[in-house]
């Protein structure tokens, strides 16, 4: 028996790694294990303010990081991650988002206790060690280093250029995010319940597209993006493994886009969670899901794109079609806006048909835009409030305009902004995308216009409640909020008018940003 002498020099080569490129994801995530180690060492007392600055330190880290590489595109990581202009203007996007997002877990004036967020997890809903915590002036500070998992996960999902790793990255936002849709410190049976919906929704969209990538390694002999554009191009395996592994993939990503008809139990999920964390997931779980949408169709079905548009084109109508029916009906805030988010959801899809230059920096610019205006409607929910927790039907919100103007005012700005009213954001927004579209689309244009006009009318509705209603006898209070929530409200309403007047800067740089490196 020949013995083994080892491999010989040479013969295996090292990852080429480009630890600038991947900095903004490793800061990230640094500062979360970071977290976990403040749980165990720091006191209580000093836990949430540490936990904060922590959290804002390293967002800010990784802000300066995207905006150093900002510019380059390469591959690192032997592949598994693809460093280039979406990638960097998503984490971009995810970092400053996630910092509004942080700071609304970090409010505790709002609540009578120490916030939204409960006092102690690892209690029975109702018990009456959960009863006396209620009023607790402390929160459970592990939200922070969840949510900072949540990002990072986040960031390297639209970046993952392999199927394996885009696989681990959703498993790594999800994961934190199922634990913190449980920690609403009111109504807590509801808020578990919304926790148990979002994994097992979660755990079929894992699955989903597991199973794809299974079928497109028996297909293509690989994970690799690039890979499989190269066999689709020509490979002498049946293409039924092609477009049956794609059909499963897509599932498992528009599950986590909240795109219809796979949209089950996603309005029950953001009426449950803390209202923070749903902020959270509304935002930046639906730019991370379209950055990876936009990165798998763009790069690895380029080839057969023909052939998926179709498909698309049906899911856009049917999304686009369920959110703003059903958002008619809805007496939730919280759930009208998630019906909102589905209707969203179908717009931006009409922007991927498009298939050029022009329709990727409408989608960037789109998901910048909705993201900041979604967290900041959030943010004002927060605010109205009665004895039991949020005031979030629609109801309690008359003639709120008497009672608080100045967050009757924030509201409406992003309602507004939601409808696609001229000089805010969203109508930018929905002007670009539908532009890009309408040459290759033109009828999906026609039905999302359609299906704007409908949603606009639930949009203007609260407006007019607010407004022109009398307000309720016993009606909510609106709190007084620190200055964490007030920063969140104040820059996403900034950011809201500013991208609605003055859009050119960062149209531009959407524009600069349009490119894949595969």
């Amino acid at each position: 028996m020949t013995p083994v002498t080892g491999l010989a020099a040479g013969t295996i080569n090292a990852p080429s790694i480009s630890y600038s490129g991947l900095a903004p994801v490793l800061i990230v995530l640094g500062v979360a294990c970071a977290g976990v180690l403040v749980e165990a060492f720091v006191g209580r007392d000093l836990r949430h303010n540490t936990q904060l600055v922590l959290a804002v330190a390293g967002l800010a880290g990784a802000l300066a990081a995207v905006i150093k590489v900002a510019g380059r595109g390469q591959l690192t990581a032997s592949g598994a991650v693809a460093i280039d202009g979406v990638t960097l203007f998503l984490q971009g996007t995810l970092v400053v988002i996630g910092l509004m997002a942080i700071l609304l877990l970090a409010e505790r004036r709002v609540d009578i206790g120490g916030g939204t967020m409960v006092a102690q997890a690892a209690l029975v809903a109702g018990s009456p060690g959960d009863r006396l915590l209620r009023t607790a002036p402390h929160m459970q500070t592990e939200a922070f280093p969840l949510a900072m998992f949540a990002l990072g996960g986040m960031m390297l999902f639209p970046a993952a250029n392999n199927l394996l790793l885009m696989f681990v990255a959703l498993e790594v936002l999800s994961l934190p995010l199922y634990l913190l849709a449980g920690l609403a410190r009111r109504r807590r049976l509801l808020s578990q319940e919304a926790a148990v919906k979002y994994f097992l929704l979660g755990a079929f969209a894992s699955a989903f597209f597991l199973y794809g990538v299974a079928l497109l390694y028996g297909y293509a002999n690989s994970v690799n993006l690039a890979d499989i554009l190269a066999a689709s191009a020509g490979s002498p395996r049946s293409d039924i493994l092609l477009y049956l592994g794609l059909a499963l993939l897509m599932v498992g990503l528009l599950f986590k886009a909240g795109v219809a008809p796979f949209h089950s139990w996603t309005p029950d999920v953001y009426q449950g969670a803390p209202t923070p964390v749903t902020a959270l997931m509304a935002a930046c779980t639906k730019i991370a899901a379209f950055g990876a949408i936009v990165r798998v169709l763009y790069v690895a079905f380029n080839n057969t794109a023909w052939d998926w548009r179709p498909v698309v084109w049906t899911v856009a109508i049917i999304t686009m079609a369920v959110g703003a029916i059903f958002g008619l009906t809805q007496t939730d805030l919280k759930r009208m806006l998630a019906y909102s988010s589905i209707a969203h959801a179908g717009f931006l899809l009409t922007g991927l048909i498009s298939l050029d230059r022009r329709g990727l920096a409408a989608v960037l610019f789109y998901l910048a835009s909705y993201g900041f205006a979604t967290l900041g409607a959030f943010a004002v929910i927060t605010l109205v409030r009665d004895a039991d927790g949020e005031a979030t039907h629609l109801s309690q919100w008359s003639g709120l305009a008497r009672r608080s103007p100045a967050v009757a005012a924030a509201f409406t700005l992003f309602l507004l902004t939601f409808a696609g009213i001229p000089l805010t954001s969203g109508f930018i927004g929905k002007f670009v995308v539908f532009r890009a579209a309408w040459t290759s689309a033109g009828p999906l244009v026609v039905v999302a216009l359609l299906a704007s006009a409908v949603a606009a009318f639930f949009y203007l509705r609260v407006i007019v409640m607010m407004y022109f209603s009398e307000p309720a006898e016993s009606g909510p209070t609106v709190a007084v909020p620190s200055v964490w929530t007030t920063v969140a409200v104040g820059v996403s309403a900034a950011m809201t008018v500013l991208l609605g007047i003055l859009p050119q800067g960062v149209l531009e740089l959407a524009d600069k940003a349009a490119y894949l490196v595969g």
